[in-house]
């Protein structure tokens, strides 16, 4: 089958408008590219992001547009748009697209990931291929956390050293569970993830299910530890010799007051998501809630903080 990618411009701001009146003319599937609706999103989820990739912010300068993909050999669905386009007062550009395997040419930007000394990440449809490396074993299209980004592999690389076999491991803002995940493959007892996100819980579940992982080993949790006292509570008592915390600046500074009671003693802290800009933020936070940096290691723009609780013998000098 031929397909033919349709291109509808449209002013400044009414991509969303213009997208609801073709969905009620029976075109789903959309594809929205339009850069005032990625600023309103950014301004609105602005606790969430510290950076926004520069490709991204390129391709979407000045754009205001909608795509969909209609097959070549239907020119009565052709027609139905030219006629809903021209009632919008818009108009289109059609293009045929080269003949692809669309089902299997997306697993084409998924190939395996080798990390650190020790580990690599492999996509599901890749389980089997033979390596001497630990494998973690993801489907990429679950939820945010494939191990593409510095951030995580910053905390991958650290973790293995920090890892031993008594390790109970806590990861806070879980996402895919890659991180719990890498934690029982490099050793660990226990690991539990956690997330605001309940589909964030349900893919570590299925993540970690590929790589052989189950409770009691792997535990995953929906709650927010800053404003859940039941699930702060429920996390706190014997604390873990890990804790992991993979997300942006400003959500490490807001937790940074929970985090020692979430460790143990001999416990290790590791940080990650924090751009180079941000980094003075996070270690006062961090070292107003009583830690003590022991590390900063960086990739790009990235940088991952090691921490310890400070000792008592610190603490009342």
């Amino acid at each position: 089958m031929t397909w033919l990618e349709i291109t509808i411009d449209t002013p400044g701001g009414s991509c969303q408008a213009a997208a609801a009146a073709l969905t009620a003319r029976g075109f789903s599937d959309l594809v929205i590219e339009d850069q005032q609706e990625l600023e309103t999103f950014l301004e609105e989820n602005r606790a969430y992001w510290d950076y926004i990739d520069e490709a991204l912010e390129q391709r979407l300068r000045g754009l205001s547009r909608i795509k969909l993909y209609l097959p070549q050999e239907d020119p009565q669905a052709l027609a139905r748009l030219e006629q809903a386009v021209s009632d919008l007062g818009l108009t289109y550009a059609a293009a045929p697209l080269a003949q692809t395997d669309w089902d299997e040419s997306w697993k084409e930007n998924y190939p395996p990931q080798e990390v650190g000394n020790s580990l690599v990440i492999l996509p599901y449809w890749l389980a089997d291929q033979q390596t001497t490396r630990r494998k973690i074993i993801l489907d990429p299209g679950l939820t945010f956390g494939t191990g593409a980004h510095p951030s995580t592999r910053l905390v991958l690389r650290a973790m293995e050293t920090a890892v031993t076999p008594r390790t109970r491991c806590l990861d806070l803002g879980s996402g895919s569970g890659i991180l719990s995940i890498a934690a029982l493959r490099l050793g660990a007892a226990s690991a539990t993830g956690v997330d605001i996100d309940p589909k964030a819980e349900d893919a570590a579940r299925e993540n970690a299910a590929y790589n052989g992982f189950g409770p009691p080993e792997f535990t995953a949790l929906t709650g927010n530890v800053t404003q859940d006292k039941a699930l702060m509570a429920a996390l706190a008592p014997e604390g873990y010799q890990l804790v992991l915390v993979n997300i942006v600046a400003d959500v490490i500074v807001a937790l940074a007051p929970a985090l020692p009671a979430l460790l143990s003693q001999d416990g290790a802290l590791i940080c990650s998501g924090i751009l180079d800009t941000r980094l003075g933020d996070v270690t006062a936070a961090l070292e107003r809630a009583g830690l003590t940096l022991t590390s900063v290691t960086a990739e790009e723009d990235w940088r991952c903080v090691t921490a310890r609780k400070s000792s008592p013998t610190l603490g009342k000098e």
